[in-house]
């Protein structure tokens, strides 16, 4: 049974992490948060849904060593269960992605449950163990077949938006986005919440953006922005989460407090779900 406030059931909280907009720090905080939800107590499974594998790279397991993948997951050649590998985190395990997931939109497009196939595989997984508190599926940056698999398959949407000119733009986009899949494919679609990426306090476009965001969305953003930080971006070079590499730089303890802020916002949304 889950530990939060509210949740009884051992279904998983699947949360899709998505932006169409590149270079917004989606992997990078898929991979951290997972970290930091696991440090925190709770068991999590990441699965990468971008063929380019980043999310699989940035926890340390190689190209060589994916031997079966999303794509034999959405393509139903195998299991969930299946596609699933330990990582260096304790409680944190991961689905990797290989280019060949890229294949997965064309060989799907003809089948009649192609948006659903995530969400079957999960509901599969879930039913038959191992438990996990929390799934986080790090999406490509598009809208594509495996972006809407992984909306269809989520109970919400975490937006990381970078602090830069275009970063309104890309919001409205996204939002666009959520609200297509929620009228058309998954009505219990949520937005999970908005993180502020890339943040530097010296900077007054940073600052702007950060203050627009946060007039538009109000209480969709969360209070901790990630800041730019060498360090998080040194990381995935190492195969290692920032947490691993440097627990103690601004980017690792900006993550602590989103992910936190993360189980504290689920807690909430599970009362007003019971009420």
């Amino acid at each position: 049974m889950t530990k939060d406030k509210g949740r009884t059931s051992p279904k998983p909280r699947v949360l899709t992490i998505a932006n169409q907009k590149g270079g917004v720090g989606k992997t990078t905080t898929a991979i951290n948060l997972g970290t930091a939800l696991a440090a925190i107590g709770e068991t999590v499974l990441l699965i990468d849904l971008d063929p380019q594998g980043n999310a699989s790279t940035g926890l340390g397991l190689m190209a060589a060593n994916r031997k079966i993948t999303t794509y034999h997951v959405l393509l139903g050649e195998a299991p969930l269960r299946a596609a699933v590998q330990p990582t260096n985190v304790p409680r944190l395990s991961v689905a990797p992605a290989g280019v060949d997931l890229a294949a997965a939109e064309l060989e799907l497009i003809e089948e009649q449950d192609r948006h659903y196939r995530l969400k079957s595989a999960i509901a599969d997984f879930a039913a038959g163990g191992p438990r996990v508190d929390y799934i986080l599926i790090d999406c490509p940056p598009s809208l594509s077949m495996l972006t809407i698999n992984a909306m269809a398959a989520a109970d919400a949407v975490l937006i990381p938006l970078q602090c830069e000119f275009f970063a309104l733009e890309g919001l409205s986009q996204i939002l666009k986005t959520i609200e297509t899949i929620r009228t058309r494919i998954n009505p219990e679609l949520d937005l999970q919440g908005i993180v502020l990426t890339m943040y530097d306090s010296r900077n007054n476009l940073s600052r702007q953006v950060a203050q627009n965001v946060r007039t538009h969305m109000g209480d969709k953003v969360y209070k901790t922005a990630i800041p730019r930080n060498v360090r998080v971006s040194e990381a995935p070079s190492h195969g290692k989460p920032a947490l691993l590499y440097d627990l103690k730089c601004a980017g690792s303890q900006a993550y602590i407090r989103l992910a936190s802020e993360v189980i504290q916002r689920e807690g909430l949304q599970a009362d007003q779900r019971i009420a």
